[in-house]
């Protein structure tokens, strides 16, 4: 083994891909199936002949289960892996944003096909070494609260976590609402993670006369209250309105029963129920044979998938048009890139110098899910 691999040519070396992700966290199907939208793509790029005039391109991954601290120790061991051009991240965006000072002093490219925080785009780096193909919380809170005016709603309380995700998205909130948006939010209630029980902040927002709940949680604690309002006599259910954090664990395992007794829906950036026939159809053959997932309805935590299907993509394009393994390079080659057709959608130029998100509020969609666990479109 070892003299395979010393024998063979510098030019057909791996160009390597880093994810740092929430694996081996309880519950949580984020990370894989960023993982799996990775490795759908490399199959693809390296079956047409990889980058760079035939190098394949490989994908290490670390996990940090959502600790900080963990995750910065991963960013510094990716750091010095030579001819790894970026890594991608994971779910949560506080890890994120702990990890920026050492994505920005060891010149690390870092990809996010899923932490939404304004922060990780908006860090002040120049250059920015951050790229999103992914939601932004500026971008979330007017289309959750539209839905909610749209659904009747006259006021709306916010529960939001505990954390710099959870802050961000009351800042966007607070945007959207000096800039004259609707409805109006009658108090904000605050949990932290892991809490074993949300409903006395929910009560404290009915009691406050909300007539929907803007939620920003993950999988867990949105579980806990969706069991706990089920719980409760019809007429005091308000309809809850959730970030995507939900999404990227077993919320419908842990929510059970209780959440067909819920008026529940979730803000996504892509549904395979809405996506280009052909491109889905190639896209499940390459599952099926990786990962014998042959319909779409098995396809955890979706937008992960595509997120990191397309930007894996995006990041080939990339690396030819840098004609190097050079980070910088490849930084700067990021914003040239032009027309991919992608699983989410055609990209007329992903990224620029002056934008480094890939998405916008054209992409934006409400989901719920159906009676199979399914997440399908409520629109």
């Amino acid at each position: 083994m070892s003299l395979a691999v010393s024998t063979v040519r510098a030019e057909t070396k791996p160009v390597y891909i880093g994810l740092d992700g929430e694996f081996g966290l309880r519950n949580s199907t984020s990370a894989e199936s960023i993982e799996r939208g990775i490795l759908a793509a490399l199959d693809e790029i390296n079956t047409a002949g990889g980058v760079l005039g035939g190098r394949p391109l490989a994908l290490v991954k670390k996990e940090h289960r959502s600790i900080a601290a963990r995750g910065i120790k991963n960013i510094k061991e990716f750091a010095v892996i030579p001819d790894l051009v970026a890594v991608f991240g994971g779910r949560f965006s506080p890890v994120v944003i702990e990890e920026l000072p050492i994505l920005k002093e060891t010149k690390t490219l870092f990809l996010a096909p899923w932490s939404s925080a304004d922060a990780i785009v908006d860090n002040g780096m120049v250059p920015n070494y951050s790229f999103r193909l992914s939601l932004r919380d500026s971008l979330a809170m007017p289309k959750m609260f539209e839905y909610a005016r749209k659904r009747g709603a006259r006021k709306v309380g916010l529960l939001l976590t505990n954390t710099a995700w959870g802050r961000s998205n009351l800042a966007s909130a607070e945007r959207h609402l000096d800039a004259g948006g609707e409805p109006p939010v009658v108090a904000t209630a605050w949990y932290n993670w892991r809490d074993k029980s949300l409903i006395d902040k929910y009560e404290m927002l009915e009691r406050a006369g909300a007539e929907a709940i803007i939620m920003v949680a993950n999988d867990d604690e949105a579980a806990v209250l969706v069991r706990e309002l089920a719980a409760l006599p019809r007429e005091r259910r308000l309809p809850l309105i959730s970030h995507w954090g939900v999404t990227g664990g077993d919320f419908v395992g842990q929510a059970g029963e209780a959440l067909r007794e819920v008026d529940f829906t979730v803000i996504q950036t892509f549904s395979f129920f809405k996506a280009d026939k052909a491109m889905v159809d190639r896209v499940l053959g390459v599952t099926e044979r990786l990962f014998g997932i042959r319909r779409v309805e098995d396809i955890i935590s979706p937008v992960g998938f595509a997120h990191a299907y397309d930007l894996t993509h995006i990041l080939a394009r990339a690396i030819d048009l840098a004609g190097t393994t050079d980070r910088a390079t490849v930084r700067d080659a990021l914003e040239k890139v032009e027309n991919y057709r992608g699983l989410v959608k055609n990209f007329e130029r992903p990224f620029t110098p002056d934008r480094h998100e890939a998405l916008g509020p054209e992409e934006l969609l409400m989901a719920r899910f159906d009676r199979q666990g399914v997440l399908v479109p409520a629109e």
